[in-house]
C-alpha cells in the first residue's frame, strides 16, 4: 500500500495551517478526511487532489477577471 495516512497535525504542518484551522476545515468537510476512533486521518492523495482542485477553482477565478 502506498497511499501515506496523515494525521491532522502532519495535515496542518504540510498545508501551513494552524491545526485548529484543519480541524475546522475537517469538520466542516471543506478538508478530505475520516475519523478513526475519533480522530482525523487523511490519505496523502486526496490532499494532493484536494489542493489541485482548490488550485484549479481559483486558477479559473482569476482568469475571469
Amino acid at each position: 500500500m502506498t497511499d501515506e495516512i496523515l494525521t491532522l497535525k502532519e495535515v496542518a504542518d504540510y498545508l501551513k495551517l494552524a491545526e485548529k484551522t484543519a480541524y475546522r476545515l475537517a469538520a466542516e468537510g471543506k478538508l478530505p478526511g475520516f475519523k478513526v476512533g475519533g480522530s482525523w486521518r487523511f490519505k496523502q492523495t486526496d490532499i494532493e487532489r484536494w489542493i489541485e482542485e482548490k488550485k484549479a477553482s481559483s486558477k479559473d477565478i482569476n482568469d475571469k477577471g
